[in-house]
């Protein structure tokens, strides 16, 4: 088992020292550190309602929004409006932006995580066949089973600590644009049946993690075609056309019966919180769980079949 760690560490420290990988986490803080910058430039901050008057703030705020809508267009400003009635109606002090929103709102990033990882994956099995390191690496005493494992180990564990690094940077960079606002603050936000006040360390839970299934699913699929084609251009590319146009496929064929049984219609968990319905009818939970399980255990298989059994005394 000590072998089999070290191929884990192995591949690691191959995908970590090159400098393409530390060029991918610079871009991610760039972007977090900009986006703190801009949120705290136009985000209205706590310091709008830390006095006793925050009543006739929101009431003024609404007053302005309500002008802003007669000179420009209708329902410019109506989410605003409403989530101030929110506050008013629910006598609920509001706490103005702060750090949680911020990771919060950084989960979106999650889908930049997603293309990385997906290039971490169609490269780390296709580069051995492209460098012509594989033999070095199928001489050894380890079998093929346990090498191909450690490659897709070493990429979900890159994909989890780019998630981990986007959600922590996020809490220092909003930390110190907007400080800490407590532990838990409840926030107001937008669900399926309206406004609600909830907590924001669940809201930022289940959204990092409903993320994070997505993110899984997509790693997996581009491994498994840069182990089948050993092209890491064919799998990012392949990859990353499905990733953005998922959702289009879904809903171009959502009328048919069998539509339900595309991945991407199953990968978006989130779709069964909150009262939403789903995207297609007659889905459920427990369908989607499984139709994920179906096609992570097909994508898993096609690797393996492929990667122990290809002939490589050519290469």
């Amino acid at each position: 088992m000590s072998n089999f760690f070290k191929l884990i560490y192995n591949e690691l420290i191959k995908t970590y020292i090159r400098k393409s990988t530390w060029a991918m986490y610079i871009i991610l803080a760039l972007l977090i550190i900009g986006l703190g910058f801009l949120t705290n430039t136009y985000e209205k901050t706590a310091d709008n309602y830390d006095q006793d008057n925050w009543r006739e703030v929101l009431h003024e705020e609404n007053e302005v929004y309500v002008k802003e809508e007669e000179e420009y267009f209708d329902g410019m400003n109506s989410h605003l409006i409403e989530e101030n009635n929110y506050y008013l109606e629910h006598d609920i002090q509001p706490t103005g932006f702060g750090t949680w929103q911020f990771v919060l709102e950084n989960q979106l990033l999650l889908s930049l995580v997603s293309l990385l990882t997906i290039i971490i994956a169609a490269g780390i099995v296709a580069n051995e066949f492209r460098w012509g390191t594989i033999k070095l690496l199928l001489i050894r005493p380890i079998s093929r089973t346990k090498i191909l494992l450690s490659k897709y180990i070493s990429v979900l564990v890159f994909a989890l600590f780019t998630l981990l690094f986007v959600l922590f940077f996020s809490l220092i960079i909003g930390a110190i644009f907007f400080g800490l606002d407590g532990l838990n603050p409840s926030i107001v936000i937008e669900k399926s049946t309206g406004l609600a006040y909830v907590p924001v360390i669940g809201e930022i839970v289940s959204g990092y993690g409903y993320k994070l299934v997505n993110l899984v699913m997509m790693a997996t699929f581009a491994f498994m075609i840069s182990t089948i084609f050993r092209n890491s251009a064919l799998a990012i590319g392949t990859a990353i056309f499905l990733m953005m146009a998922g959702n289009q496929i879904v809903v171009f064929f959502a009328e048919r019966s069998w539509a339900k049984y595309i991945l991407f219609a199953n990968t978006d968990l989130s779709q069964y919180t909150h009262g939403n319905a789903p995207w297609i009818d007659g889905m459920t939970l427990g369908f989607s769980i499984l139709m994920l399980i179906i096609y992570y255990a097909f994508f898993l298989l096609l690797s393996w079949i492929f990667f122990t059994k290809r002939d490589v005394a050519g290469n």
